[in-house]
């Protein structure tokens, strides 16, 4: 049941710092080795994240790319 309830938290988006609190584990490297396989999708969210919050602004060479 403890590693479901982990699984739940992270799949729902909780932080590494959420679970590792929930879970009682005293640091967040404790779990972060027992469970970052279930963050696969990190790096494409902190993309989304990044992204969003630039508002996903043309850049000159992107806009010079696409006139030609």
């Amino acid at each position: 049941m403890r590693h479901y309830y982990a699984t739940l938290l992270i799949h729902d988006g909780a932080s590494v710092k959420t679970v590792q609190l929930a879970l009682g584990h005293s640091t967040p490297t404790i779990t972060l080795n027992e469970y970052v396989h279930e963050w696969p999708d990190a790096v494409d969210r902190t993309r989304s994240l990044v992204d969003n919050a630039l508002g996903a602004r043309e850049t000159a060479a992107t806009s010079a790319g696409s006139r030609s």
